[in-house]
């Protein structure tokens, strides 16, 4: 049929809407061929009957892609005008442009036909409510995401191959980086690589990640990030999301793992993602490079944080009040596994204490599972106390003061490294300043902004070094050494006089 004798007077009183689109930015920019021949088809609207002031152009939608019209601001807007018969005839260079999902394709072939719409490509024009023409469209809808489902396929094709010999280069954590030939080896920066073997360290003595923030903060120690360039790397507080991400990351045990996430768009057009089990990840290759941990601790690491995730749940420990009772919020039931309270009463002029399991009179309504009487499991405990309270104990707390000293020593390196770093910086300002003609003051004037804001930076790290260096050298001397041996030898004594004084107060 000519595709004049399609158009109708109806039609020309309507507007032509011309809708461009390309997949990606980088298309926009180099095929520009493909953009001219979309905006090219002005000249066939014109042919059919159409005036120049007539054509909407809706090319909002360049770099987006066609998989879905969610996202797509423009096609939404081409499918409300069309409903609203404003639309004539809607134009596109080829199916692929409008849309490369039938749902969205026959959606505005429906809505063309109930507002008598026309469509034009490169091939000629349609009328939806024709039944040929409907036909055509909707297998022209179907190649077109046919061969969508085709390109992704044969570029996901290669990436898995790649991907399972581990040759696919990913974007890689911190401490991290691909060399001169393409290999994964550690990152050269001396600090960066101490700073995230002291963060495996200091997890693997505290065994928890918040403790291990808390541990950075208290030494001033900030942790590296790569920025989004990947290039550039800065130090910042450590955080809980990087703590996470870092003892989660399986790059730092050396393993090769593609696949642990499993992406789909939902019908609003977000993408959301849902962690596999590493039995189900894509491509698992342990010591493909080498780590900062291995890869049996870095599954310990993973059994430590499912367990302190569990404990709040499980068994979680009411905070000590006020009281005699020497294990309040400490005592656990020995039925029903759940924590005792402390309850006192006051009898024959003295205040007694019992341990008291009432969760399920609480919660249910139960009766209590049991009581016991305070004193006795008090005295039990402080003997307890009192045995562990040697000269012997007193030693090994020395020791331990020492094994503190030396993760002190060990911090302060860390430390020593953030100084040179801005040292470096400093020097590398000063140079620029030097290097530069003193007349130009444009230019001088701005860097030798930037050399005293570099010197600023390197006074306040040695400072901060300094200030801590202070509270780390804290040492126990032979004075307080041997006070404390002699104060456990009257240690059971005087808990005993002050246990009685609190039960009597």
């Amino acid at each position: 049929m000519n595709e004049k004798l399609k158009v109708q007077p109806h039609h020309l009183d309507r507007g032509a809407y011309l809708y461009i689109r390309q997949s990606s930015m980088r298309q926009v920019m180099e095929n520009v061929e493909s953009t001219k021949r979309q905006y090219d088809l002005r000249g066939r609207a014109i042919g059919l009957g159409w005036r120049d002031d007539q054509i909407i152009v809706i090319d909002s939608d360049q770099g987006e892609s066609g998989a879905s019209a969610s996202w797509r601001e423009g096609f939404q807007k081409l499918v409300s005008d069309v409903g609203m018969g404003r639309a004539g005839i809607v134009m596109g260079l080829e199916v692929s442009r409008l849309a490369r999902n039938n749902a969205d394709w026959h959606r505005l072939l429906e809505i063309c036909a109930l507002a008598d719409t026309l469509i034009l490509d490169e091939d000629g024009v349609y009328d939806p409510s024709n039944f040929n023409d409907r036909l055509l469209l909707g297998l022209k809808g179907t190649m077109s995401e046919a061969e969508l489902h085709v390109i992704k396929a044969r570029l996901r094709g290669g990436i898995l191959n790649k991907a399972r010999r581990g040759e696919y280069r990913c974007p890689l954590p911190t401490g991290l980086i691909y060399n001169e030939v393409g290999d994964v080896v550690l990152d050269p920066d001396a600090q960066i690589r101490e700073v995230v073997s002291h963060f495996f360290e200091t997890f693997a003595r505290v065994g928890s990640a918040t403790q291990t923030i808390k541990a950075f903060a208290q030494e001033g120690l900030l942790f590296p990030s790569r920025q989004r360039n990947g290039k550039q790397v800065v130090f910042q507080p450590l955080t809980a999301s990087t703590a996470m991400r870092t003892l989660h990351n399986p790059r730092y045990a050396g393993v090769y793992a593609y696949g642990q996430r499993l992406y789909h768009r939902t019908i609003d057009g977000k993408k959301q993602l849902r962690k596999r089990d590493p039995k189900e990840w894509l491509a698992c290759i342990p010591d493909a490079h080498p780590g900062y941990i291995s890869w049996d601790q870095y599954q310990h690491n993973l059994k430590v944080l499912e367990v302190n995730g569990r404990s709040y749940d499980i068994v979680r420990a009411s905070p000590p009040r006020e009281g005699a009772a020497l294990l309040q919020g400490r005592v656990i039931c020995g039925r029903c596994g759940s924590h005792m309270r402390a309850r006192y009463a006051d009898r024959r002029g003295q205040v007694d204490s019992w341990y008291i399991c009432c969760r399920a009179y609480a919660s249910h309504g139960e009766p209590h599972c049991q009581s016991i009487a305070g004193w006795p499991v008090d005295e039990a405990i402080g003997d307890l106390i009192a045995a562990e309270m040697t000269p012997a104990a007193v030693e090994l707390a020395l020791e331990i003061r020492k094994e503190i000293e030396a993760h002190h020593d060990e911090t302060d390196q860390l430390r020593l490294r953030a100084v040179q770093r801005a040292q470096i910086d400093a020097d590398l300002a000063q140079r620029r300043f030097m290097l530069v003609d003193p007349t130009n003051r444009l230019v001088a004037d701005t860097l030798e902004r930037e050399w005293n804001d570099k010197l600023r930076s390197l006074a306040d790290v040695q400072e901060e070094r300094a200030r801590a260096l202070n509270d780390d050298r804290l040492t126990v001397n032979e004075a307080v050494r041997d006070r404390l041996i002699a104060m456990t030898t009257d240690f059971n004594r005087l808990r005993k006089k002050a246990l009685a004084l609190m039960w009597h107060c």
